[in-house]
């Protein structure tokens, strides 16, 4: 069993900051400050670097918004997002809500390879109609095909049976034997968004595992405050939350990775930089 990591924040161990810049799910009628196109996604990928975080988690979209699953997007964002910051980690989205295995290895085979790409531990239920099926079968094919591109692997955990997927790939020698685990908070049949759900998570991680918490709305500030005290890592952006507090829509991507920034620093944990954030995630 793993510690809480409370020592990591009491030796004020630098953590690493995710901007989740876009998403799948809502778009601009939700938050008309959301990135939809390369160019809009690369633009706040660049200000976010620069507020501090090194790691962005992408997803692309069509010419009209909607989700794309298509590798020649995926590359454009890639491409774009490259061009407009200095040194920042991509971490490609293979979650798919509906989507068949197939479409989803596609986030994947971008040329270069992201460097990181997110894998979802096991099926779910979001809002009314959303349902992401994640067989074994779909999980262990992406995991084998990232491990063959070089490609480090976040694991999501939407809820605490996924934990069991988890320690499933590590035995199957799937993913390392400390894999990068983001623990996941909101509605549906995730994990409810409590403390105490938090703290019971972190407590059953692989031992050693670096961890990241991402917290839905309302919970994404509080939850990512938690992670900072007990040693894990956060990520914040407009994919998980489109606003700044209740009732005043966030400006960017930017304006709550900056909050997230001061929140740590306060606290007496210095943001990673991306080399740090590079050996902290097995990257170098």
């Amino acid at each position: 069993m793993s510690a809480t990591g409370y020592e990591s924040y009491l030796a004020g161990d630098p953590v690493v900051v995710t901007a989740a810049l876009t998403g799948g799910v809502h778009g601009k009628e939700a938050n008309p400050a959301i990135p939809e196109s390369p160019a809009e996604i690369a633009e706040q990928a660049a200000a976010c670097e620069a507020a501090g975080a090194s790691v962005l988690h992408l997803h692309a979209r069509r010419p009209n918004g909607e989700r794309s699953f298509d590798t020649a997007r995926f590359q454009a964002v890639n491409d774009a997002v490259r061009e407009a910051t200095d040194d920042v980690i991509l971490q490609n989205s293979t979650g798919g809500t509906g989507a068949p295995l197939e479409v989803r290895r596609n986030s994947l085979r971008t040329d270069p390879a992201p460097e990181m790409a997110s894998l979802d531990m096991g099926p779910l239920n979001r809002y009314d109609r959303l349902t992401s099926e994640n067989t074994r079968h779909t999980i262990d094919e992406l995991a084998r095909e990232m491990d063959e591109r070089g490609i480090v692997p976040e694991l999501e955990v939407f809820n605490n049976g996924h934990l069991n997927e988890t320690f499933r790939l590590v035995e199957a020698g799937l993913v390392s034997e400390a894999p990068y685990v983001n623990l996941i908070f909101g509605g549906g049949t995730l994990t409810p968004p409590d403390p105490r759900n938090l703290l019971n998570l972190v407590d059953q991680l692989p031992e050693g595992s670096p961890w990241n918490v991402l917290g839905f709305g309302p919970h994404q500030l509080p939850l990512t405050t938690m992670a900072v005290l007990l040693g894990g890592h956060v990520r914040v952006g407009l994919e998980d939350n489109v606003y700044y507090r209740s009732g005043e829509p966030a400006e960017s991507n930017a304006q709550l990775v900056e909050r997230t920034v001061r929140v740590a620093e306060e606290l007496g944990r210095p943001v990673a930089t991306t080399a740090e954030a590079r050996e902290i995630l097995g990257l170098s």
